[in-house]
């Protein structure tokens, strides 16, 4: 696996490329957390199996703090980042595995490129421009709050960590890190502006999604409605089925990899 530093125009940006054989995978990590969330995909079969390129959002991980704030820590801004880095690399088109804002990046993405050719989106409700769509995508739960806090206590930093890998997934110390390490301010700008009419109508874009569109969440996600997520008349849903995975939290691909993984593999295959 390689890892290095690419500078663009909202960031320098820390990516990681498995150099797997097959066609490429932008692998998109979630709010407060980074590009290692994905090492069991990077190191493992799927990184052999596919070109997997992980990446730290400005602001989290190993990247720099956003050049621009009020310009980058927004999902138009993440997405124009992932844009401008995949051009960096010289990739033309490729899929995109995004998790929870991550895949709430990816399908702005679908707004302002043509460049994605699939997108599988994980722990990420499909929200229309409306409070009332915004409450039916996401649950309460007892950390919800902390995605759009910008200051952290020590005891934030760790109940925000837990809940958002799954309460029974496995823990590591670098998942700590990754939420310590975050720019507050990407928290607070993202969801002061998370309705902004200047952002894509992510609820219309998935139910017309111009590239096959796989979701697969958790069935025991504290953060998202799953019931409202299958509810949505998706037209061009992979295998015709949004699916839920028993007894998983929000993030499957690193609660249960050796499960995920098949779902991943046979989407990037179809």
């Amino acid at each position: 696996m390689k890892t290095h530093k690419i500078d663009t125009s909202q960031a320098t940006i820390t990516v990681s490329d498995s150099e797997g054989a097959g066609p490429p995978l932008l692998m998109i990590h979630g709010n407060s957390s980074c590009r290692m969330v994905f090492r069991n995909q990077l190191e493992g079969v799927i990184g052999s199996e596919f070109r997997c390129i992980a990446f730290d959002l400005p602001g989290h991980g190993e990247s720099s703090d956003a050049f621009d704030p009020q310009k980058t820590y927004w999902m138009p801004g993440y997405a124009d980042t992932a844009i401008e880095l995949m051009k960096a690399l010289d990739i033309p088109d490729y899929a995109v595995l995004g998790w929870s804002l991550g895949g709430h990046i990816g399908l702005e993405m679908l707004a302002r490129t043509d460049a994605v050719n699939r997108l599988m989106i994980t722990g990420t409700p499909p929200f229309g421009p409306t409070q009332e769509s915004l409450d039916q995508g996401f649950r309460p739960s007892a950390h919800m709050h902390l995605a759009g806090q910008e200051v952290f206590t020590e005891q934030d930093v760790s109940d925000y960590a837990h809940s958002t890998c799954g309460e029974n997934a496995p823990f590591e110390p670098f998942l700590l890190d990754c939420v310590s390490r975050t720019d507050g301010r990407a928290r607070e700008l993202m969801f002061s502006r998370i309705l902004s009419p200047e952002a894509a109508d992510q609820k219309a874009i998935a139910i017309k999604s111009p590239v096959l569109l796989a979701i697969v969440n958790g069935e025991e996600d504290v953060f998202v409605n799953n019931d409202y997520i299958a509810g949505l008349p998706y037209e061009n849903l992979w295998e015709d089925k949004v699916y839920r995975l028993d007894h998983i939290g929000h993030a499957p691909f690193w609660e249960v990899p050796e499960l995920f993984d098949l779902y991943l593999s046979r989407f990037m295959s179809a």
